[in-house]
């Protein structure tokens, strides 16, 4: 059976020439213009042909064309921006045949339910291996840490997209808390951050890419994370209170532990 090939897509200068598209700094939106990076950001994820994959913040399609490169069965795009819709729409026109569904939503990620967005023959039990569900975005500074307490939440509970299994994450944080994320214990940047996210996932930073890679060019460098949910947490609190301990002891200059005998 013959596959259908991939379209000579524009490059992203062209398109945001093209689409008269600028990025708005109130959105903390950067575009990431080099095909490469956006090629191996892709390549860290694991996707493959028979996987559904959720963009977040797609913008001009820099992430999404690489993703296609890996024909996945399902792609779904949010974006909020609704300037990008010609770009993605034309994207999605170009790769039909390729890739069995696109599927454009234009509203805001921190309220998007995400339970019903993928299939249900893709649910694993959560011991099980991880669905072939992944997470993928360039993220825009001002809710990447937001998003991720949001979702680290949905993990602890196995509720919205991980009511279908342990699905994993890769995701641009700045190069700061990148390193945070991933920080161990005795490590300056280890903080309630590091605590929180790794007692309910691995975090694995990947890479960091240059500030210059982008237009504009932000004032950090960016770290590229992949994030696996736990099959067993590291604590047995709930959510909550968990984060709400952290968030008070990490609020203190100095912190220390101490173990009391008897």
């Amino acid at each position: 059976m013959s596959i259908a090939r991939l379209p000579p897509f524009p490059t992203i200068r062209d398109i945001i020439k093209l689409y008269r598209l600028s990025a708005i700094k109130q959105l903390s939106q950067n575009f990431l213009m080099n095909e490469q990076l956006s090629d191996k950001i892709v390549r860290c994820t694991g996707i493959f042909c028979d996987s559904q994959v959720l963009e977040i913040g797609p913008g001009p399609g820099a992430i999404t064309r690489s993703i296609i490169k890996k024909r996945p069965r399902q792609i779904v795009l949010i974006e909020k921006d609704e300037r990008f819709k010609p770009a993605l729409e034309m994207m999605k026109v170009a790769c039909s045949g390729v890739t069995d569904v696109v599927d454009l939503i234009f509203d805001d990620i921190m309220t998007v339910n995400l339970t019903n967005m993928f299939s249900i023959e893709s649910k694993k039990e959560w011991t099980e291996m991880s669905p072939n569900i992944f997470f993928i975005g360039n993220l825009p500074f001002s809710i990447s840490t937001a998003l991720l307490i949001k979702w680290l939440k949905n993990i602890s509970e196995q509720n919205g997209a991980w009511s279908f299994g342990r699905v994993q994450m890769t995701l641009t944080f700045q190069k700061e808390v990148a390193e945070r994320l991933v920080a161990e214990a005795g490590q300056s940047q280890r903080c309630r951050l590091s605590v929180i996210t790794q007692a309910w996932t691995i975090p694995k930073l990947k890479f960091i890419i240059p500030a210059s890679a982008f237009v504009p060019k932000p004032d950090v460098d960016v770290g590229v994370v992949s994030l696996i949910p736990l099959k067993k947490p590291r604590t047995h609190h709930k959510f909550e209170f968990f984060e709400k301990i952290n968030r008070h002891i990490f609020s203190f200059r100095q912190k220390y532990s101490a173990t009391c005998a008897g």
